[in-house]
């Protein structure tokens, strides 16, 4: 499977799929947001802006001949972005939104590129990444409760969902508390 960088002319194709990745949660969620976009669509529009954005980790799964269909939005599978964040005063990478369109989810494509964007991370020399999500769907890529490494989570109520991905280095992770890109802490569901 292929995952690469995110290219200027997918923009547009990467928003179509995570808003129809994110459309059944936002319909769950009722929150009503502009246009009846899932709010994921309104953080990674905010986050392409922000300062947190780095291109180089925007990663996007091609749909491929044999999976293409015509709901896959400029050939676009999947997506996954990982931004600047920081424990205290140490840059780490917040990851997400992670988005598979809805015509190709069950087939491995998230999986790739989580670890696509994990590699990444690790050659770049990111200390460790941080998430919001299901233990048991992430738990599979090394990410472990936060706190178990003195990282806290920017929203306390988050508990075992907010998990951290800690990459081995001669020195000790840094803790304290996490802060993701700012569009995370001003683009809410409501």
């Amino acid at each position: 499977m292929l995952i690469r960088r995110e290219n200027p002319g997918d923009a547009e194709a990467v928003r179509a799929v995570v808003a129809a990745a994110f459309a059944p949660y936002e319909a769950a969620r009722n929150s009503g947001h502009p246009g009846g976009l899932p709010m994921e669509v309104t953080l990674l529009d905010a986050l392409r802006t922000d300062s947190g954005w780095l291109p180089e980790l925007s990663l996007v799964a091609p749909a491929t001949a044999p999976t293409m269909s015509t709901a896959s939005p400029g050939g676009i599978a999947g997506h996954v972005v990982c931004t600047r964040a920081h424990v205290g005063s140490v840059p780490v990478l917040g990851l997400g939104p992670l988005s598979v369109h809805p015509d190709h989810q069950r087939r491995g494509i998230g999986s790739a590129l989580v670890h696509a964007a994990l590699g990444a991370a690790e050659a770049l020399g990111a200390p460790l990444v941080g998430l919001v999500g299901s233990p048991a769907y992430y738990s599979r890529f090394g990410f472990e409760p936060a706190e178990a490494y003195g990282v806290t989570a920017p929203d306390p109520a988050w508990g075992e969902f907010f998990q951290v991905r800690v990459f081995e280095r001669p020195v000790p992770p840094p803790r304290g508390p996490f802060v993701y890109a700012k569009p995370f802490s001003t683009i809410d569901g409501g």
